[in-house]
């Protein structure tokens, strides 16, 4: 792991493996760079993946002043991890958030964008999705010990999520919370996004993300989207695909949001995405 400094002095965390396509992976609201894990494994050999902690999240400094927390500034700082790194462009393949962030890079930034890959996200953002994200954010874990997350999880999960072995339970529970040499968990983020994301929603409608999409015009673009997934509906990708018909479109069965990318639907994507021509 290795780590650079932002524009306000806060240190981000980041890891650089691999090599050829310079592959910078984003995560979502909540997590951290472990959740692209699989793809390292995965793509390694045939791809440089970058993968980053935003500001708050994973290994990063938490920042002082919470409306930092912001897709805005997000976006600036990982524009600011390609600059570091000497990179004239890369693709990206942004979770949720990160995707946020990717259609964000497109206003002003285009010409640094190789591609975009959207995990489980778009420009309408489903109210329902939002709202159970809201029951979690800033809380403690709903789980005592790993082991009460790895029994936990299915039903909590459920039925968006299936076919998920205990292991698979585990590799997510890691990925999610932090684990004490006693077992018991704790957050890998500031609880004070929480705060972040009420004052930036207060009084205020939620924002036109389509312009943003459309920005995205001329940049290869492909999605993968949960088929049981409570924040980017059917409707919304279909409207997605419409807008852009060149767009490589993957459907996960028995996820909801957000496919874990060691899905033989997700790997297959991203090796399209990756490589074009095969």
């Amino acid at each position: 792991m290795s780590n650079f400094t932002t524009a306000d002095g806060l240190t981000l965390a980041y890891d650089d493996q691999g090599a050829g396509v310079p592959l910078l992976c984003l995560a979502g609201l909540t997590r951290n760079m472990d959740d692209f894990e699989p793809v390292l494994e995965t793509f390694g050999d045939r791809a440089r993946i970058i993968r980053l902690d935003s500001r708050g999240r994973g290994a990063s400094d938490f920042a002082e002043d919470v409306m930092t927390y912001s897709v805005v500034q997000e976006a600036a700082d990982a524009l600011a991890l390609v600059d570091h790194l000497g990179l004239e462009k890369v693709a990206i393949l942004g979770t949720s958030r990160g995707g946020l962030l990717a259609m964000t890079l497109a206003f002003q930034h285009k010409h640094r964008l190789a591609g975009v890959l959207l995990n489980d996200i778009g420009p309408d953002i489903d109210a329902g999705g939002l709202r159970f994200i809201m029951t979690y954010l800033g809380e403690p874990p709903p789980f005592d010990t790993l082991q009460d997350a790895i029994q936990g999880l299915p039903d909590r999960m459920a039925p968006a999520f299936r076919n998920v072995s205990p292991e698979g339970w585990e590799r997510f529970a890691r990925r999610c919370w932090s684990v004490a040499p006693d077992g018991r968990l704790g957050l890998r983020y500031d609880p004070r996004l929480r705060d972040a994301v009420e004052a930036q929603a207060e009084g205020l409608e939620p924002p036109d993300l389509w312009p943003l999409f459309g920005l995205l015009e001329g940049v290869p673009l492909g999605l993968i989207r949960g088929a049981n997934s409570d924040l980017l509906t059917r409707e919304t990708a279909g409207k997605m695909q419409a807008l852009r018909p060149d767009m490589d479109y993957t459907e996960v069965p028995d996820r909801g949001h957000v496919p874990f990318l060691d899905e033989p639907e997700s790997i297959a994507a991203i090796t399209r995405f990756l490589e074009p021509s095969r």
